[in-house]
Parts: structure tokens; sequence; C-alpha cells
């Protein structure tokens, strides 16, 4: 089955792309292993990204392996918006680099030994970041924690969600999650990460 993975970075003009990952199974065990000049089948970019929005001071939160897409979204945003960036990790540090030169680099770690002790919203909250706008991608639990934070403080957020696909093109309603209205496709209260999502207003859909 394929594996949704999101992009970090982009050259477009070499065209390539980067991935990052962590090896949690069957799959990314066998990704691991490729090497440089084997052929990958690849379906993508599926989907909507992020919208970005010019002239607004933005907040990008990442956690886990919801930091990588931070990336790419850093660097094309920062010619157009402030950029400000919360980073959340368990224990090991990565891709700060290219965070920190995209943006100002908040970070938070569980233990506290990097930036704030906690998870993405204590460091937002001891920081005192502020935004006109949130964008996030992460674990579920941390993304129900940012809607709820953005709705309180009426700042618009948009989330990227992942989950398991299959066709990758809409048809197999693998993906999908759950909205808060009804879908013109399904006709429940459902939508497709890959076809209207991955990234969605907090809004859209139930967390």
């Amino acid at each position: 089955m394929p594996r949704p993975i999101s992009i970090c970075q982009v050259d477009k003009a070499n065209g390539s792309l980067r991935i990052v990952y962590r090896v949690v199974g069957g799959g990314t065990t066998e990704m691991s292993a490729y090497k440089a000049g084997d052929s990958v089948a690849i379906i993508g970019p599926l989907g909507n990204g992020f919208m970005q929005r010019e002239g607004k001071k933005a907040i990008l939160i990442g956690g886990g392996i919801g930091i990588p897409p931070m990336v790419q979204l850093a660097t094309e945003l920062k010619a157009k918006a402030e950029v400000q960036i919360v980073a959340g990790y368990r224990d090991e540090l990565f891709l700060t680099d290219e965070l920190d030169s995209n943006g100002k680099l908040y970070i938070a770690t569980e233990d506290g030994s990097v930036g704030a002790k906690g998870n993405v919203l204590d460091a937002v909250k001891q920081e005192k970041v502020e935004a006109d706008v949130i964008f996030a991608c992460g674990p579920t639990p941390m993304l129900r924690a940012i809607k709820a934070y953005a709705l309180e403080n009426d700042i618009p957020c948009y989330v990227s969600l992942e989950e398991k696909m299959a066709c990758g093109i809409g048809a197999c309603l693998a993906c999908v999650c759950k909205s808060t209205e009804i879908d013109d496709h399904s006709q429940v209260k459902n939508k497709r990460v890959c076809k209207e999502g991955p990234v969605f207003n907090v809004k859209e859909v139930e967390l």
C-alpha cells in the first residue's frame, strides 16, 4: 500500500525533491534501503497545499514527522510574510538549520533539554508568539489542541492531515476524515485527505 509522505524541500532548478521520514514499519524500512540510482514509483503531489497569505504574520507549527513540510512552506512564505516556526520534538532534533534559515525558530522538547519544556503550544504561550494565521502539521492530538487554541483566539488556522491511502485519486475512500459538513462526493460527513486535503481549514474537519 502506498505511503503518504510530505515533501520537505523542492529544488526546481535540478528537478529534485527531498523527503524526510521515520523508519517505523515494513514500507519505510524498505525505503531506507534504497540506493542512489534506484527507481521509485511516486504518485503526486496529491490534493491541496497550504494557502499562503501575503503580508501576514504566520506561525508554522510542526510536531515530529510533521516538521519536514514546514521547511518548504517557510522557504516559499518568507518573501511574502513574517514567518515564525514552532517545532516540537520528542527527543532528537532534526532540520533545525533549514528551519532557522527561513524564519524565527522556536523549539519545544518534552524534557525541556532544548527550548521550551512541553509541547508546541507551551512554546507559543511561553514565547508569546502572535500571528494572523497558523499553519500546522503533526500528530492528531497536537492538531486538535492547535484547533482549539486557534478557535479560542479567533486565528485562521490550516492543518495538514495524514491518513493511510490506497488509490491516491479520491476513488476508494480509504483516506477519509470526519468533516463538519456533508461532503458533496460521499453525501456523508467525510472528506478525502488525498483529494480535498491534505490541508484543511480547521473549521472544516473534526479532529
